[in-house]
This record gives C-alpha cells, structure tokens and sequence, in this order.
C-alpha cells in the first residue's frame, strides 16, 4: 500500500522502511531507464524539429538516435551524468515517499477526508514530490549538464562540475529552472499518485481474482499507467525546465545545432511556441512516455515489493 492505510493496524512500516524502500526503488529504477532519458533530455534541447525533413536536425527519432550516440559517443553515453543521477533518484524516492506516508497520516488523523481520495492522494503527492524537489533540485541540474554535453567534456568529473558552475554562474545556478520544475511537479506526482490508487481499485474492480493473485502485474501495469497520463499532461513544464537547466551552458551544445538564451519561464514557453510552434513544446514526448510508463510502472513496483519483504522481516522477528 502506498500512503498511510488506517486499517493496516500495526502491519505498517516504519518511517525509516518506507524511506529505505523509496530509496531502494528509485536506484533500481534510474539504472534500468537511464538510456531513454538521456534520448529524452537530448530531444528537448535541439531547437530544430525533430524530423528528417530538416537537415539541420542532429537527431529525429529514437532508433536514430540511438545509433547516432553510439557511434560517436559510445555506450557509456547512455549512462553520462548517472552517479548524480543516482544521487538524484535516491534522495528523491526516500524524501517523496516518505512525505507521502507523513501527509496522509495527518490528513487521517485531522479526520478531514478519506485519506485515500483521489482528491487527498493529488494534494499530498504533490506536496511530497515538491518537497523532494526542493530538496535534490542542484543534483538534477548537474544532471542535466553531463548528460546535455558532447564530446569533448566540459566537465570531467562531478567535483569538477560543481567547482567550475559554481566559480563562473555563482551558487545560484544549481537551482536553474526551480520555478517550472515546481510548477510541474506538483501535477504531475499528485497524478502519479492519485492515478495509482484509481487504476488499482479499477483494476481490482474489473479482475477481483487476477488482482489479488497477480499484486505485482497490477503495480507494475498501474504505475505506467498512471506515467503516462501524468506525463502527458505535464509535459511541456519538463521541456521548459531543460532549456532552462542548460542556459549558459551553450558553449558546449554547439556540436548539438542550434542554441538559444532564455530570460526566465515565460520568455522560455514564448520563444519556443514562436520558433517552434505548439508541436515543439512536445519535443521528445515519445520517448518520455516510454521512460515515464517504465519508471512509474518500476517505481511503485518496486516500492511496494521493498515494503512488502520489510513486513515479511518484521514478521519473521515478531515470530521468533
């Protein structure tokens, strides 16, 4: 179960199980998906359409893609800037599940809604992934960095990028696109999670036996779907907070076509709807909905077997 359940009694986990299990999900996660957000990232930071039709255009479709960074980059491409990454996926997973798990035991406690309403599950998923944002933010734009740059390097190592971003943009820099990483985040997870819950109970709805034969098929299945339908709807926030991360950072996307300057949020969205149409704010939608339908999918999968083998230990020491 994700987020407080009241009827548990003592068969929930502990604070720090559920924060291990965030934890444990999100590197299991970030290793297996790394390759299609690294496609993702490079996607929605080429300002020509991704089409073959335009010649200018580096990369205009996954599978191109794929082979073009292969052949010029190698495989360990796929996995550039994936210890920050890791960091990232790590420090996120415990803070958001664990604040989940924290906001709606108060809402249940408060007695002011059914804690597991869609309405709750948004609010409260929302609120966790803001405060889990808040909280690893300058790991995701070093991130973003490694994985925006080409050959040769600008930055060798991750002390060498933190040094060299903090010396020439000041401390300020690892909190590039905070605003629309805020904006989006909220809901986008308040729809991960809300979504979750629904399609399980649709899905226990539909299939009673299959749902409580097959639980790990019907996290898995859940969980993607609810990426996908969060990731669509939030999708042109995620562009806008790419382009954002990477602003002087040009020198180094040159190889990569053309490049651009924005001054903020709204001078980022209108320059892109100007230049590139309404189309261009879905750059890279659809490996993102692949990455988003595996992460999910994986994400609560994996969270909720982490949760599962704790009770399991629990209950083997209670018995002993």
């Amino acid at each position: 179960m994700v987020g407080y359940d009241p009827k548990a009694d003592g068969r929930n986990n502990s604070k720090f199980q559920v924060a291990a299990a965030g934890s444990m999900s999100g590197l299991v996660t970030r290793a297996l998906i790394s390759p299609l957000d690294i496609i993702k990232i490079r996607f929605q930071l080429q300002i020509e359409r991704l089409s073959r039709s335009d010649p200018s255009a580096k990369y205009h479709g996954i599978l191109q893609a794929t082979r073009q960074i292969l052949q010029e980059e190698g495989p360990t491409a796929f996995w550039k800037g994936h210890i920050p990454a890791q960091i990232l996926s790590v420090g996120y997973g415990a803070v958001q599940f664990l604040s989940f798990e924290v906001l709606t035991e108060l809402v249940h406690r408060a007695n002011m809604y059914n804690s597991h309403e869609f309405s709750v599950h948004f609010v409260c998923g929302g609120l966790a992934a803001c405060t889990a944002t808040l909280t690893v933010h300058p790991v995701d734009v070093l991130r973003t960095r490694f994985a925006a740059q080409g050959e040769p390097r600008v930055y060798k190592t991750l002390r060498d990028a933190v040094v060299t971003m903090f010396r020439t943009e000041g401390p300020l820099v690892f909190y590039k696109g905070l605003s629309p990483t805020l904006i989006a985040i909220f809901p986008y997870a308040g729809l991960q999670f809300s979504c979750y819950s629904s399609l399980k109970r649709s899905y226990e709805w539909l299939m009673p036996a299959e749902g409580k034969k097959n639980e790990n098929l019907k996290n898995l299945l859940c969980g993607s779907g609810a990426g996908v339908i969060s990731k669509t709807v939030t999708y042109p926030l995620d562009l806008f907070k790419k382009r954002l991360q990477v602003g002087g950072f040009e020198h180094a996307r040159a190889a990569f076509g053309q490049v651009r300057s924005y001054r903020g949020l709204l001078d980022c969205a209108k320059q892109v709807l100007q230049e590139e149409g309404v189309l261009g704010c879905f750059k890279g939608l659809s490996p993102s909905l692949l990455k988003a339908a595996i992460s999910t999918g994986f994400m609560f999968f994996w969270y909720e077997l982490f949760c599962n083998i704790f009770l399991c230990m629990k209950k083997a020491d209670r018995q002993h």
